[in-house]
């Protein structure tokens, strides 16, 4: 598999809502960071799924290259 693009070396802050479904981009060529816009296509890629289980703000990743996808685990800090 490929290696994704770095679009940050910093986590994004971003609002989410219980219940809702989002879809986190992998491969970091979305224009619409730190969420899947379809740039993807024609790659190794595919947008990672995920359901917020609480209102409120949460750190995502913007390296692509947490252990913990969507959310950042400080892995910014070894690129």
């Amino acid at each position: 598999m490929s290696e994704p693009h770095v679009p940050a070396k910093a986590p994004i802050k971003v609002p989410l809502e219980a219940g809702k479904k989002y879809f986190f981009c992998t491969c970091g060529q979305s224009a619409n960071q730190p969420f899947c816009d379809g740039s993807h296509k024609g790659t190794d890629f595919a947008p990672k799924p995920f359901t917020a289980e609480k209102d409120g703000d949460a750190f995502l990743c913007q390296c692509k290259h947490t252990g913990n996808a969507p959310f950042c685990d400080g892995s910014h800090a070894k690129l």
